[in-house]
This record gives C-alpha cells, sequence and structure tokens, in this order.
C-alpha cells in the first residue's frame, strides 16, 4: 500500500463550508464508532447520521460564542480532514475533533496539519483520546512529541458526565513555533 504524500492546505471552515464539514463529520464518526467505549456501541441515529453537537459547537450554533474554531484541509480540490478547536480565547486551547480521510493517511498529511492548525494559536495545547483507538493513542503520542520533544505530558481524566466509561487520554504541550503560509 502507498502512502499519501500529496500537499495539504489548511484553511478556517466558513458556513459555505459546512456542508463539506457535515459530510466528513459521518465519516470521522464512523471511523470512531468500531470502538467499543466501556462495551456501548456507537452506532448511528435512525436516520443514518451520528451525534453531531460539535459541528453545531464548531459552527457557533450551540451558544458557545466564538470560542470554537473550524478548520478544513484540503489536498488541490480535495477536501481531506478537519479539525474543531475549543478555547480559542482561553489560556489553553483544545483540539476537540481531528480527521484525515483514510485516502489521505500515512503520509505526513495529519501531522502537518495538525502542527498548521497548533501554530495559528501558540501556547498551551491539549487533545483527548481513547486508550481503545491504538492510531490515535500512536498519532497524538507523535504528535506531542514532534510539536514539544521531551517537554510533552499524558494523563487520564474521567469523562465528564458519563461514569462507567474509561477515562480519557490527555496529552497536553507548549507549542510556541510558527508555520509559514
Amino acid at each position: 500500500m502507498t502512502s499519501y504524500t500529496g500537499a495539504v492546505d489548511v484553511r478556517p471552515a466558513t458556513p459555505a463550508d459546512r456542508p463539506t464539514v457535515e459530510r466528513l463529520w459521518l465519516m470521522f464518526r464512523h471511523d470512531l464508532s468500531e470502538f467499543r467505549n466501556g462495551g456501548v456501541s456507537q452506532l448511528p441515529n435512525p436516520d443514518g447520521t451520528f451525534r453531531s453537537e460539535r459541528v453545531a459547537a464548531a459552527f457557533g450554533d450551540s451558544g458557545e460564542g466564538g470560542d470554537w474554531a473550524p478548520y478544513l484541509f484540503w489536498s488541490g480540490v480535495h477536501p481531506v480532514g478537519f479539525a474543531f478547536v475549543r478555547g480559542i480565547g482561553g489560556p489553553t486551547r483544545i483540539l476537540n475533533s481531528f480527521f484525515v480521510v483514510r485516502g489521505a493517511r500515512r503520509g505526513g498529511v495529519g501531522m502537518r496539519a495538525v502542527r498548521d492548525v497548533v501554530s495559528r494559536c501558540p501556547g498551551d495545547w491539549e487533545v483527548a483520546f481513547q486508550d481503545v483507538n491504538p492510531g490515535a493513542v500512536a498519532f497524538w503520542r507523535r504528535v506531542g512529541e514532534e510539536l514539544a520533544p521531551g517537554a510533552w505530558g499524558e494523563e487520564r481524566r474521567p469523562v465528564p458526565g458519563r461514569v462507567g466509561l474509561p477515562p480519557d487520554v490527555w496529552i497536553s504541550f507548549r507549542y510556541g513555533g510558527a508555520v509559514e503560509r
């Protein structure tokens, strides 16, 4: 299998981009549905969609104001992923959702995209993921080491309001670099 190594262009997502983000969101949630978090299956809703409150929050529909920022990743005219950042105005930004389509994985697209997103708001960052997702575990540990060599942390935290679920794994790091766009 050959890895995709094409260029990636990261841009803030606009309201006009929302349908594209919503379609990518379905792929993201579908990918996550294979992981039984605490024994709970993540099946689609009766209409074939998945819960999408994070999309609403990222586009400002949730009443959380301008605290979120959605980004789309492009390779030429092809959307290849997205990221939602929470806490834009706060002391710590949270990379809330991050997705790269399968056809663009394993060639550095994810690392280039995360570096671009993080460089837009230098400072403290956190990312949560689950131990049951081995791809996420390896990727986010690699991100921590690449963006903050030897100076990133990892801890487990209970999932708020979800008694019985295993704790989330949180990676934290400080990033002060910038990338040229």
